[in-house]
């Protein structure tokens, strides 16, 4: 054992979440769950390669109402 060694350190914030965690076992896997909703899609890549070529180019300067 180092004499020197620090106690660990554990923040409010991290102590709050693990205290949550346990509090709450099934939250993590609603997480989960709602992550799988919103971001694990499945992308169509046919669209996808529509959507960009259906894409128009913007201006260089997109409030300008005239060609002077």
């Amino acid at each position: 054992m180092n004499i020197f060694r620090r106690p660990d350190y554990k923040s409010d914030a991290t102590a709050f979440l693990e205290q949550l965690k346990k509090d709450h076992p099934k939250m993590e896997a609603g997480q989960r769950d709602g992550r799988a909703i919103l971001w694990d899609l499945k992308i169509d890549r046919d669209a996808e390669e529509g959507y960009l070529d259906a894409k128009v180019a913007q201006k260089p300067y997109v409030y300008q109402t005239s060609n002077k």
